[in-house]
């Protein structure tokens, strides 16, 4: 490992806990059947699903992974798999502020649940970059790509 990998690594630390941080702190809301929660983000979602009585179970799921993506994320030999799992939670948070119904601004406070998707996102893409070598050799291992590729990428 070169010393750039080493200080990524390092650098991947602040991000964790970023993303362990937002995930954890939005769970008081999702968990509890927060009005807002419910009423601006996943019934709306549900709705636009056609899947209306869904709401709670769409939450809870939510909810469910990032807990797991907080938990994944903060132990070193799990951290791409919460990064990875980061990266995909928010990619559809995103999606679904920007194509979906609930919109960038769904509580009128310029859009700070949207923005903190994007910098979470950031976060877990930073993660998924610092760790890179594991993921080409968790990849080679699966026969998804050529050890050699693995060993000098």
């Amino acid at each position: 490992m070169t010393r750039a990998d080493r200080i990524l690594r390092l650098l991947a630390w602040p991000a964790a806990i970023w993303i362990a941080y937002e995930f954890l702190w939005y769970e008081q809301y999702k968990l509890t059947g927060h009005p807002g929660s419910v009423n601006y983000i996943f019934q709306p979602l549900a709705d636009w699903f056609g899947i209306p009585a869904y709401e709670k179970p769409f939450r809870l799921t939510v909810a469910s992974l990032e807990i797991a993506a907080a938990a994944l994320v903060l132990v070193p030999r799990t951290r791409l798999l919460g990064g990875l799992l980061a990266v995909g939670l928010m990619s559809g948070a995103i999606f679904f502020h920007t194509i979906g119904p609930i919109g960038i601004d769904p509580y009128g406070d310029g859009g700070k649940l949207f923005k903190e998707a994007v910098f979470t996102w950031f976060m877990g893409g930073f993660i998924l970059y610092a760790h890179r070598q594991e993921g080409f050799a968790i990849l080679a291992r699966l026969g998804l790509l050529p050890a050699a590729f693995a060993r000098t990428a």
